[in-house]
């Protein structure tokens, strides 16, 4: 039985293509602490707008590639690399992303976002993957 986690996450498309998109209006209009609602489908994925502040739990994808961006405010993601035995729970590597940085998770890499302040950033995944606490 999957976790529940207090996160709202809405999975219906809000923007249909040739409709602009209002990236801050949907942004200032999301209830906090940790709201996420795809924005638009392009081909097999999606991008997701997330506003968050506060910890994600520990989760990793099996199959898909994650990039997140950020639009304002910070976010760290601790992360623990199958690949690099020096990264564990008790020393993941921290990457912190600032405005108008972006960076790709690997498939299987175990992470943890968190945003110590009101943070606003755009993700791009395949839409197999759903953000909904598991």
């Amino acid at each position: 039985m999957p976790t529940e986690f207090p996160y709202i996450t809405i999975l219906d498309t809000k923007y249909k293509p040739l409709e602009v998109i209002e990236e801050k209006l949907t942004a200032d209009a999301a209830p906090r602490p940790w709201y996420n609602e795809t924005l638009c489908n392009v081909n097999n994925s999606v991008v997701r707008l997330g506003v968050v502040q506060g910890n994600y739990h520990w989760h990793k994808h099996q199959h898909e590639d994650e990039f997140f961006y950020i639009v304002e405010g910070r976010l760290h993601i601790d992360l623990i690399d199958p690949d690099d035995p020096a990264t564990t729970q008790a020393t993941p590597r921290t990457i912190t992303l600032n405005p108008r940085q972006g960076v790709v998770i690997p498939k299987e890499v175990l992470h943890r976002p968190r945003a110590p302040e009101r943070t606003v950033m755009l993700m791009v995944e395949t839409d197999t993957i759903r953000p909904t606490g598991s």
